[in-house]
């Protein structure tokens, strides 16, 4: 909006952008405490270069190889890499030559699933019944390879065998926060984006990018208020007039770009009479939260080195979503996900030891008020001792950072933790997800990941660019 000639003033309620993609410093090291990898890098560009600036020479992407390393409870470990035929023959020597073709076949699904999607469901407005039946026949015959009638876990089975890539592939539902078994087929499409289209640290961390974003707004002469907390959107005769932050400054304007979490935005922020106006019918069942942390790990050097990221599967997967959705409760086996800052995004820790972030999927906190604190360092506990079996981590490793459910939701507002706004968890879901223009109260508009398209960071930056497009066309 500002490369468009607009006056842009950007409030930000913490002391540093960048939301959930924030950092912590630990004796002096600063390490990332969100998002980890970047899909996607196209959009970044289109972002930057509204700005007049080149991603390649502010930002340095990384392909460390392997990407990920798989770790299943029968003791395979399956490699991943930057490039799809790295991969397929990764799984050709660890699962053998039918799960290596039942993976390519797979892959190709999966693009013409992403292809359908990315113009009708991610790339334009938010997607509604009207428009879609509107569309020329050959639209709609392309959009039935999205394959919105099965579920990711029945299109899986049915063209996967083995057991261990069955697990890998449904993983994926976990990127927006998703039940693999009852949320559509159409995810699948997350596989190509992350497989063939490839997944990408950064030189120095995410952070690096937020402070190059920054820099591209203020290029454009974004006006950047850090600890600016909005406590109220101002309307007058119907429509926006302004806001209202904490300290009683009032900036008005004729449009506000809400970045808090839709249901914030509309029941906490708007007045009174004028909530009932704004759509909210996808954001009453969550996503997938998450415990988060950072340790402070023994660095290991030479073939024991830690690649990217390692992602250590229960006995049993299912059972963690059963957990989570089933019975709203921390999984008992977590997958536990890592990050290894040095070998991801060349993040040099301490002089011994690396710092590596650490992850489990959990449920947002409930409606009705905030967990025991007490299922918090149970987890911790349960993907430390995991660690230690597994020999990922040594005994002397230490946490040093934390974050759980519950200081998300109070972090974000409206959000109850959840990472990814509202799940994906039925085939009507991108049509209940918030549209970036709210038709009913003119002049606002939403980009979040509660937003459309979604949660994820390049999905984030859609939302963003979305929201300017609609905001500058009215």
């Amino acid at each position: 909006m500002g490369a468009s000639g607009r006056q842009v003033t950007l409030l930000e309620a913490a002391a540093q952008l960048g939301g959930k993609a924030g950092t912590v410093v630990v004796d002096d090291v600063e390490v990332d405490t969100g998002p980890t990898v970047l899909t996607m890098p196209e959009v970044l560009e289109d972002v930057l270069s509204s700005a007049g600036m080149q991603l390649s020479e502010h930002i340095e992407l990384r392909s460390p190889a392997p990407g990920f390393r798989y770790l299943y409870p029968d003791g395979t470990v399956l490699d991943v890499f930057h490039h799809i035929e790295d991969t397929l023959q990764s799984v050709q020597d660890t699962l053998g030559s039918d799960a290596r073709s039942d993976l390519a076949e797979f892959m190709e699904y999966s693009q013409r699933i992403w292809h359908a999607a990315a113009t009708y469901f991610v790339k334009g407005p938010a997607p509604t019944l009207p428009r879609l039946l509107s569309l020329r026949f050959r639209d709609l015959l392309e959009i039935r390879h999205i394959d919105a009638l099965r579920t990711m876990q029945s299109a899986i089975h049915a063209q996967v065998r083995h057991p261990h890539l069955r697990t890998l592939l449904a993983r994926y539902a976990t990127y927006n926060g998703s039940d693999y078994r009852v949320t559509p087929a159409t995810m699948n499409c997350i596989a190509h984006v992350e497989l063939a289209l490839g997944g990408y640290g950064i030189q120095g961390g995410i952070s690096h990018m937020v402070d190059v974003m920054a820099e591209a707004a203020r290029r454009v002469g974004v006006q950047i208020r850090l600890g600016a907390r909005v406590e109220s959107i101002l309307t007058e005769s119907g429509s926006i007039s302004g806001v209202r932050t904490s300290d009683g400054s009032e900036f008005l304007a004729d449009t506000v770009v809400s970045n808090a979490e839709v249901a914030h935005a509309v029941h906490d922020l708007l007045p009174e009479d004028h909530r009932s106006l704004v759509r909210l019918d996808g954001t009453t069942e969550r996503s997938m939260s998450g415990w988060t942390g950072i340790l402070r790990a023994r660095r290991r050097n030479n073939d024991q080195a830690r690649v990217a990221h390692t992602v250590l599967f229960p006995e049993v997967y299912s059972e963690e979503f059963s957990d989570i959705f089933d019975h709203d409760r921390p999984p008992q086996s977590p997958t536990v996900y890592l990050c290894a800052q040095e070998a991801c995004h060349a993040r040099i820790g301490w002089l011994e030891h690396e710092p590596v972030f650490a992850m489990s999927n959990s449920p947002p906190e409930p409606e009705d008020g905030p967990r025991d604190p007490s299922v918090w360092s149970t987890l911790r506990q349960t993907m430390h001792q995991r660690l230690l079996e597994h020999v990922l981590i040594d005994p002397d490793d230490q946490w040093v950072w934390g974050r759980t459910p519950a200081d998300l939701a109070q972090r974000f507002p409206g959000s109850r933790g959840a990472l990814y706004g509202a799940s994906s968890n039925d085939r009507f879901s991108a049509f209940k997800r918030p549209p970036n223009r709210s038709t009913g109260v003119p002049g606002l508009y939403f980009a979040s990941g509660s937003a459309h398209p979604g949660g994820g960071m390049p999905l984030a930056m859609l939302s963003g660019i979305l929201a300017a497009d609609a905001a500058l066309d009215h």
